[in-house]
């Protein structure tokens, strides 16, 4: 889609629409206690971003997980200082962006599903360096790094570092969250772009 196209009143109008649900989508949280500790929370509010994604392209989809946050933020503000949200933010894209260049150039079903395939390996790949590299030692500041490591031991008796919490609570997390989103965005896709469709012609 060409950056006229993509900056039309239509498509920004869209994608201020998905970003603005995606971000009332970040307050409703659900923990995973089975796979990580309580203090990390599952939201759907990636399938609107994926949804913009596969309807408009993937810069839309960058625009739309930036609109979500921004929502999010005026919302909720941030306890993390923004770390959180660029965190968020740069672990999204790691979905949206391989998901949507793989779409775009062909779209079929089974595109859609390659390419969120592939956008769920590279958000939970994102997500393990994300976490044991920035966001674990930034949160060391408000819980002591051996509590937060022991809470992920008491789930998997093998963690013992950053590292390994990353690998062992931080990854199946996103790779669960990854596939919720994937049967949720399938599941909705087609009636949600009928309607944006359906919004392009009335515009």
């Amino acid at each position: 889609m060409s950056n006229t196209k993509l900056l039309s009143t239509r498509n920004m109008v869209v994608i201020a629409i998905l970003g603005a649900i995606a971000g009332l989508l970040m307050l409703v949280e659900i923990p995973l206690t089975f796979v990580a500790p309580n203090f990390y929370k599952l939201d759907i509010s990636e399938v609107p971003v994926m949804i913009g994604t596969f309807a408009l392209g993937p810069v839309a989809g960058i625009l739309t997980e930036l609109i979500k946050l921004l929502v999010k933020f005026v919302i909720k503000g941030s306890s993390t200082g923004g770390v959180g949200e660029l965190a968020n933010f740069l672990i999204g894209c790691a979905m949206v962006i391989p998901a949507g260049i793989v779409y775009q150039i062909r779209k079929t079903k089974k595109r859609a599903m390659l390419g969120m395939g592939l956008g769920i390996a590279t958000m939970a790949l994102a997500g393990l360096v994300m976490n044991a590299l920035v966001l674990l030692p930034f949160y060391a500041k408000f819980m002591p790094l051996e509590q937060i490591i022991a809470a992920g031991a008491r789930i998997f008796p093998q963690i013992d570092s950053v590292w390994s919490f990353a690998l062992w609570c931080v990854m199946p997390f996103n790779l669960i969250k990854g596939v919720v989103i994937f049967v949720l965005t399938m599941l909705l896709y087609k009636r949600v772009s009928r309607l944006i469709k359906e919004f392009g012609r009335k515009a």
